[in-house]
């Protein structure tokens, strides 16, 4: 049966180092301003794809500023970059694309979180690659760095596949918005993973339906402790 991890960051060990990432991606799209059929305005996480470049598109200024849209403008640039991305992406308002742009300083530890994003020396990647991880994705990052001797930090593109099974989640709360897809629900204090939904050729994945929660292998846990790298701490999941 295969086992599945929570995987988070672990503040005991990233409180001690001193160094820091400031930094945001280069487009994104704008939040969503009133759905007309929820009423809320919001912007999610969780959904990044780094290596798309929308500099082919004419209009890729249009995606280089934070804030919300009414629907049908939001639909406009969602569309635009729809065919630049896998087919089944959701591309929630919120989502990003391109290349980390900022700064980073000082000594990190080896998995590096930006709120939920993963961050990791090129080096590391390749041995974990070797060491079988499935669909393990990275792409460059456009840091400055303020040392020498830097890492070759890359972003691991991290996509949302499999849900949060229906028995953790309160009876009670709404479905997701039938317009903009907006989950109104906080994450559950014991999360079960909805067994059937979950990929069998991926290592590191998100819930489609939480995508701030990231899950890994049993395979990708023993990988990342076989190499000692610090930064993550792993909770084992039920799944139904």
């Amino acid at each position: 049966m295969p086992r599945f991890f929570w995987v988070d960051e672990d503040y005991a060990v990233t409180a001690k180092y001193r160094g820091h990432v400031n930094a945001s991606h280069r487009w994104g799209l704008p939040g969503l301003l009133k759905c007309p059929m929820c009423g809320a305005t919001w912007g999610g996480l969780g959904h990044h794809f780094p290596g798309v470049d929308l500099t082919q598109l004419p209009e890729h200024r249009e995606f280089e500023k934070a804030r919300p849209e009414p629907l049908p403008e939001f639909t406009r640039l969602r569309e635009l970059v729809r065919p630049l991305v896998p087919p089944q992406a959701a591309l929630p308002p919120g989502t990003t694309f391109g290349p980390l742009v900022g700064t980073s300083f000082g000594k990190l530890p080896d998995f590096v979180w930006l709120l939920d994003v993963l961050l990791l020396d090129q080096e590391m990647v390749e041995q974990l690659q070797v060491g079988g991880l499935q669909g393990l994705q990275a792409f460059p990052t456009a840091l400055r760095f303020k040392q020498k001797n830097p890492p070759e930090l890359v972003e691991l593109q991290v996509d949302p596949h499999g849900i949060l099974h229906a028995d953790c989640i309160p009876p009670e709360e709404p479905p997701p918005c039938a317009t903009c897809g907006r989950v109104a629900f906080g994450r559950p204090e014991e999360p079960i993973l909805d067994a059937a939904s979950l990929p069998s050729d991926l290592d590191l994945f998100r819930l489609a339906n939480f995508a701030t929660m990231v899950i890994g292998t049993e395979r990708f846990k023993d990988a990342v402790l076989r190499l000692g790298l610090d930064g993550l701490t792993f909770s084992e999941l039920p799944t139904r």
